[in-house]
């Protein structure tokens, strides 16, 4: 078996030689932030975006990134070639260090710990094709969701309430306004308009959000940055869900009630297809399509 190369604090060593102190703080805390690229065809996806929010959720949480965004940048590259990875994801997370357990920040003689690796993930094709179904849970996770931390404890819990009912995602609403899904932003489609919920501190601004968004500004197709209801929700035409992992994937069923005709729509597909393109322009032709 080849060596699976994994970063640790900017060094490249043997994944089962890595290893992170027990009092790493994001161990103890959740305290630290990350991200995850899409790869294709050995490239990675809206990379730039992604490592500028990555810099940016450091900032917000006071967390000292000394990498740039091009320094990061390359060592994934560099990371991917050594892997030898071609459809997958790229993991990174940096936490504020090792030090004796103690709530407030360490000093600044505690550096920030990067970790990251890589994995073969194949693109959900059965599912974007098909859609699939959802689950409404309130959302009780804290204020500062803008904010990609390692605090996802409200997020997996609303995943499993989803799992457990035999769904894909959470639909998360905070009383009768929808935000977010537990691992992707939501979005619906009534009358041939987009509707998505704003980038506010109540939900991450998703890259594959904000690709959809300029999308929808160059073809022509409207889109309206708004808070939606959940009868909004229920009398929709189309609901789709976005994230790195998921690309666009149609939701064509909601706590066991059909969207719109209860198959995929034609705004959706057309955002499927268009999206396909935008990663065909930065990384090369897909060998797995929609259609």
């Amino acid at each position: 078996m080849s060596m699976e190369y994994v970063i640790l604090n900017g060094e490249f060593i043997n994944r089962s030689e890595a290893k992170v102190d027990i009092e790493d703080r994001g161990y103890q805390f959740g305290d630290g932030v990350y991200e995850v690229i899409r790869v294709y065809n050995g490239k990675m996806f809206t990379a730039e975006e992604h490592l500028e929010r990555l810099l940016e959720s450091g900032k917000k949480i006071e967390l000292n990134i000394s990498y740039s965004v091009e320094e990061l940048k390359q060592l994934l590259k560099e990371m991917i070639v050594k892997n030898k990875l071609e459809l997958g994801i790229v993991y990174m997370q940096f936490t504020r260090g090792a030090s004796p357990r103690n709530h407030a920040y360490p000093g600044a003689d505690v550096l920030p710990a990067f970790t990251a690796y890589t994995r073969e993930t194949s693109r959900p094709v059965e599912s974007m094709k098909n859609g699939v179904k959802a689950l409404l849970v309130e959302d009780v996770r804290w204020l500062r969701c803008d904010i990609k931390s390692l605090n996802l404890l409200g997020n997996i819990m609303a995943k499993q309430k989803a799992a457990q009912s035999g769904c894909y995602e959470a639909i998360q609403h905070r009383g009768d306004t929808v935000t977010e899904g537990s691992s992707s932003n939501i979005a619906i489609v009534k009358d041939g308009k987009v509707y998505t919920h704003p980038a506010t501190n109540l939900i991450l601004n998703g890259i594959t959000r904000r690709k959809i968004n300029e999308i929808c500004h160059t073809n022509g197709i409207a889109l309206q940055e708004t808070a939606f209801t959940l009868e909004d929700l229920k009398l929709a035409d189309e609901v789709f869900m976005s994230s790195t992992s998921v690309e666009i994937t149609p939701i064509i069923e909601i706590e066991g009630k059909p969207v719109g005709s209860g198959s995929p729509g034609p705004v959706t597909k057309a955002l499927q297809d268009l999206f396909e393109k935008e990663i065909e322009e930065q990384c090369g032709s897909l060998t797995v399509k929609l259609r």
